[in-house]
């Protein structure tokens, strides 16, 4: 990276097997749970290196419970435990922890995995299984991809949105979704999350009584264009 006027400038980016011209590099290097203290104080670790919780958040050790960034949690498309530290999910079992630690009785419902972030002037969200991990978990998987107008097209500030549905062949259960675009995004990933959450369908998905409004909609929101390509 050399340095121009004081300050560093990206050119290019360097594999194994290529050179890429580059204006600006965005690094997502991820994270791993500290859970090393807990594992010194004879708590159980699950398979990701995370403090193993039950729906209660307790730990293996009596009296002692755990919740956030440093445990696992149940993952409800999985069906197993898995690592996702996010602050939704960390701050739902914070609270269920505190409730149990103080004597009360709840449960952490788990997890569908989802997520939202702004690049640029891109918004990327993702709910559920990728087609690519539904398939390595063992599930039966297929997709469809279709892009679609945020709003009504006559409106201002309609802008294309992708929308990735992923789907079990033959029970058409609902696994996962992707989106991108600049407008409706958020909105819509929740969508699907809350569909996961049920156990949805394709077809239920394609009965769903959406909101619609030109400034706000097409009459056929790119949930249920995705959703009827799927069915098809």
């Amino acid at each position: 990276m050399p340095i121009e006027n004081g300050r560093l400038h990206v050119y290019e980016v360097i594999t194994q097997g290529n050179i890429l011209a580059a204006d600006i590099v965005i690094w997502g290097g991820g994270g791993r749970p500290n859970a090393a203290l807990a594992e010194m104080a004879g708590i159980a670790l699950g398979k990701s290196g995370a403090i193993a919780v039950d729906a209660q958040q307790r730990t293996n050790v009596p009296d002692i419970w755990a919740a956030g960034a440093v445990t696992e949690t149940s993952h409800l498309i999985l069906g197993k435990p898995t690592y996702w530290p996010l602050a939704a999910a960390a701050n739902k079992q914070g609270r269920v922890a505190g409730v149990n630690a103080a004597g009360g009785q709840a449960h952490f419902g788990g997890i569908v995995g989802t997520a939202v972030v702004k690049a640029f002037d891109l918004t990327i969200a993702h709910t559920g299984l990728t087609e690519k991990y539904a398939l390595a978990a063992g599930f039966n998987a297929d997709s469809v991809t279709i892009e679609a107008s945020s709003r009504a097209h006559y409106m201002p500030g309609h802008m294309p949105l992708h929308v990735k549905l992923v789907f079990e062949k033959g029970s058409q259960r609902l696994l996962g979704a992707q989106m991108v675009g600049k407008d409706g995004v958020a909105k819509r990933i929740d969508v699907i999350a809350a569909a996961l959450h049920a156990g949805w369908t394709v077809d239920d998905l394609t009965e769903l009584d959406l909101s619609y409004a030109p400034p706000f909609a097409p009459v056929w929101d790119p949930i249920l264009v995705a959703a009827n390509v799927a069915k098809r």
